[in-house]
C-alpha cells in the first residue's frame, strides 16, 4: 500500500497534522514514532520539568478562539475537553502534563499512530519515499517530518566532548556542591540550569559570544524569559556569579576538574585561562538528518540546525518532503512564534490547507461578502478583536480578503510569504486587489525598552501616529499586480480590540474606500 502521507514523529506537531487529516478523512496517512508513547520528548525535556509556555484558564472569557491567545499549550480541535488548561491551573506547568495531555489527545482524535517504530533509513525510489522502520518498509507519496530538533547542537570548540551535555547532566543540585560551574549557552536551557543550581554552589559563569537578550524586548519567546532569570541578579549585584562575553576557545582537561581558555569579546581581546570543576554544554539542540540517504538527503540551513524550506514548508531540495512542528522555525527564525506549540498549531494547519491546495484541488476556505469597504472592514475589524492565530504568529500568518469587482472573499491564516509567491486565485475568483492583515510589532521595536514610558505606546488609541506604533497592533496591505501599493496602521488598543468608531473602524473603511476607487495612500 502507498500512503498519501507519511508522518515522522507524534509530538504535538505530528499529532496535530493527524487530528486534522483524521478529521478531514480523505487521505491515507500514518505517524510513526519511535517511543512507546506520543510526544516521549517532554518527558525528559525541559530536564528541570517546568515548561516556559503559559497556561491561563481564568481569562474572563468564554470565547474559545480569543483564550487561545492565553493558551500557549493546547493543540487545534473542536472539543473542549481537549484544551490543556483544563488539565492544570499552573500559569508555567510541569512537563508531565504535557505527556499526559499529548495521549488523550492522541486516543481521542483517532490519530493513526504506529509506536516504536523507529525510522532508520529514507530513501526515495521512483518518486516515491521508502521508509524503514524495524522491519518494516512504508512507501508514501508525501513525507512529513514532525521530529523536532533531536540532537543536541555541538558548535566546534575543542575539548567540548568533555563538557556534560544538558541531556545527561544530572539535576540533583547537591551534586554540584561547594562547586565551580562553567555553563556554556545563554538561552533558557543554560539560564535554568543556573537557577537550579545556584543554592549549592560556588560560583556559576554562564558564557557565549552573543549577548544575553530579553524576550520582554525583543518578542521572541524563544530569547531568556522572566521565569528563568533570577541568575541575572546573582550576577548584576555582585553575588559569586558572573555572565562571560566571549569564546570558549579550548576545555582541557585539569586533574579533577577543567582549565578552560576564554576570549572576551569587550576586554580589549583578552584571553584568560579559567578553572572549574564542571562544564555543563547547554547549547541547544539541531534537526538530526542522518536518516535520509543520497536519494532525498534535505538541504541545511542556520548552521546546519535546521533543514532549509520554501514557504510551504517543503524541502528546498527534495520535492515532496515537507516538515512540520519546531523545525518549521527555520521559515521565521527569531521573528516569530513557529518553535512552539503555540505559533505551530497554526502552521500545521496552513500547512494542511497547503497540501490539500496542492494535492487535492481544494481551494482555501474562504467566506464571501460583497466588496463594500464597510463590509470588508467590519469583516477585518471582527477577525482582528478574536483571531488568536495572527496574535500569536505575528508578521507569519494573515487574514487576507480578496476583491474581483463585486466579489470579495475572506481568507483566514495564510502565511504571508506563500501568499506574495503562490496567490489564492481559484477558477471562478480571478481578484486584482487583495488586503493582507498582520498583527504586528513596530519596526525597530526590539531596540527600545519597553518600560521606557517615553517610549511605549506613543501610538495609542491615536490614528495619526499608528505607524509609529511599538506594541502589537494590525497592520493591513493593499496588494495589486503582485505588489504592496498602501499600507495602513491601526492605532495600538490597550485592551487589544481595534473596533472603536471614530478611532479604528472609519480610518480603515477610508483606507479600503480609497484602494478600491484607485486613489491610494
Amino acid at each position: 500500500m502507498t500512503l498519501d502521507y507519511l508522518i515522522v514523529g507524534a509530538g504535538p506537531a505530528g499529532l496535530q497534522l493527524a487530528a486534522l487529516l483524521e478529521a478531514d478523512g480523505k487521505r491515507d496517512y500514518l505517524v510513526l514514532e519511535q517511543a512507546d508513547i506520543p510526544g516521549a520528548f517532554f518527558a525528559t525535556f525541559p530536564r528541570h520539568r517546568q515548561l516556559i509556555s503559559i497556561n491561563k484558564p481564568h481569562t474572563g472569557s468564554d470565547d474559545p478562539e480569543l483564550n487561545l491567545r492565553l493558551d500557549w499549550n493546547s493543540l487545534l480541535s473542536d472539543d473542549p475537553a481537549l484544551r490543556f488548561t483544563g488539565y492544570t491551573e499552573r500559569y508555567f506547568p510541569d512537563a508531565d502534563v504535557m505527556v499526559r495531555y499529548l495521549a488523550d489527545f492522541a486516543a481521542k482524535t483517532g490519530a493513526r499512530v504506529r509506536y516504536d517504530s523507529r525510522v532508520t533509513s529514507v530513501r526515495k525510489v521512483d518518486g516515491l519515499f521508502e521508509v524503514q522502520a524495524g522491519e518494516e518498509v512504508f512507501r508514501a507519496r508525501r513525507l512529513i517530518v514532525a521530529t523536532g530538533v533531536s540532537k543536541p547542537y555541538r558548535p566546534e570548540i575543542p575539548g567540548l566532548e568533555l563538557a556534560e551535555q544538558y541531556a545527561e547532566m544530572s539535576v540533583d543540585p547537591r551534586d554540584y556542591l561547594d562547586q565551580k560551574v562553567l555553563i556554556i549557552g545563554k538561552g533558557n536551557s543554560a539560564f535554568e540550569t543556573a537557577d537550579n543550581l545556584m543554592e549549592t554552589t560556588e560560583l556559576i559563569h554562564l558564557a557565549g559570544p552573543s549577548s544575553v537578550r530579553m524576550a520582554w524586548r525583543t518578542h521572541y519567546v524563544g530569547h531568556l524569559r522572566a521565569v528563568n532569570n533570577n541568575f541575572l541578579d546573582t550576577y548584576q549585584l555582585k553575588s559569586a556569579n558572573a555572565i562571560l562575553d566571549g569564546d570558549v576557545r579550548r576545555i582541557e582537561r585539569d586533574g579533577a576538574g577543567f582549565t578552560v581558555t576564554f576570549s572576551f569579546t569587550r576586554a580589549d581581546e583578552v584571553v584568560k585561562e579559567l578553572r572549574y570543576d564542571r562544564v555543563l554544554a547547554c547549547t541547544g539542540f539541531a534537526f538530526d538528518a542522518s536518516i535520509f540517504d543520497d536519494t532525498c538527503r534535505p538541504q541545511l540551513a542556520i548552521r546546519d540546525r535546521f533543514p532549509a524550506q520554501t514557504p510551504e514548508w517543503e524541502s528546498v531540495n527534495v520535492p515532496g518532503l515537507y516538515f512540520a512542528g519546531t523545525i518549521s522555525q527555520e521559515r521565521d527564525f527569531k521573528r516569530s512564534t513557529s518553535g512552539f506549540i503555540h505559533g505551530f498549531r497554526y502552521a500545521v494547519r496552513a500547512l494542511h490547507r497547503i497540501l490539500e491546495r496542492r494535492y487535492g484541488d481544494t481551494p482555501w476556505p474562504a467566506e464571501k461578502l460583497d466588496a463594500t469597504p464597510a463590509l470588508i472592514a467590519d469583516a477585518v475589524v471582527a477577525r482582528l478583536n478574536r483571531t488568536s492565530a495572527l496574535w500569536q504568529q505575528f508578521g507569519f500568518l494573515a487574514d487576507v480578503v480578496t476583491v474581483a469587482g463585486s466579489d470579495a472573499r475572506y481568507h483566514d491564516e495564510v502565511p504571508v510569504e506563500y501568499f506574495t509567491g503562490t496567490g489564492l486565485r481559484t477558477a471562478d475568483h480571478d481578484y486584482t486587489d487583495a488586503f493582507v492583515v498582520t498583527l504586528e510589532y513596530g519596526p525597530e521595536h526590539d531596540q527600545v525598552d519597553p518600560f521606557d514610558v517615553t517610549v511605549s505606546r506613543v501610538a495609542q488609541d491615536v490614528p495619526g501616529q499608528a505607524h509609529d506604533a511599538a506594541y502589537l497592533h494590525p497592520v493591513v496591505r493593499h496588494h495589486r499586480a503582485g505588489r504592496v501599493v498602501a499600507t495602513h496602521h491601526l492605532a495600538e488598543n490597550l485592551e487589544n480590540r481595534w473596533d472603536r468608531p471614530e478611532t479604528h473602524v472609519a480610518p480603515l473603511v477610508a483606507f479600503v474606500d480609497r484602494c478600491l476607487s484607485g486613489v491610494e495612500g
